[in-house]
């Protein structure tokens, strides 16, 4: 699961660095204590505590703790929620699709001006609404063509859903 690369990408964002993700492939092949992750692993045991606490933040693990009836300590029995992971890739993938669309018919439907120094980019309206100059430099605003801009869109939104799809055919 954790070679899909949409999976990759949210838990590398979650356990902050890619070094940390062997917790993460522990935790998905079974391993339950942070304890015995961090044996595995060779990583501190507080970074495993902490990478285990921010998937259960985000509810991609969760846990069931029991007490030693010998040394009243408590044990964390750590689980990988593997439909968690898949809900949040579904609804992040919806929701930059969704960004993605409104982003292109913005593109699509409007010219734009920006300043010759890079202080701006108005649509036509709020460059009318300046009366066509900066309101840094008080130069005048020049038109840019958006085409490279519209063609970066569709490129993205076709890249994002044909993985976002591929996804969606392994986990149904």
């Amino acid at each position: 699961m954790i070679d899909d690369p949409l999976v990759k990408t949210l838990l590398t964002n979650v356990v902050e660095d890619e070094s940390n993700l062997p917790i993460v492939e522990a935790l998905i092949d079974g391993v339950e204590t942070d304890e015995e992750i961090a044996k595995k692993t060779e990583i501190k045991l507080n970074i495993v505590r902490k990478i285990l606490y921010k998937l259960y933040d985000m509810g991609l693990a969760s846990y069931k703790r029991s007490k030693d009836p010998e040394t009243q300590w408590f044990t964390y029995t750590w689980k990988f929620e593997k439909e968690e992971v898949i809900n949040h890739i579904k609804k992040d993938s919806e929701r930059y699709i969704k960004m993605l669309n409104e982003e292109l018919e913005r593109e699509e439907n409007n010219m734009f001006f920006v300043c010759p120094q890079g202080h701006v980019r108005f649509d036509f309206d709020d460059a009318s609404d300046y009366e066509f100059l900066c309101p840094v430099c008080m130069e005048e605003l020049e038109f840019k063509d958006n085409t490279a801009n519209i063609k970066q869109i569709k490129e993205d939104l076709k890249m994002v859903e044909s993985n976002f799809n591929s996804f969606n055919k392994k986990n149904k």
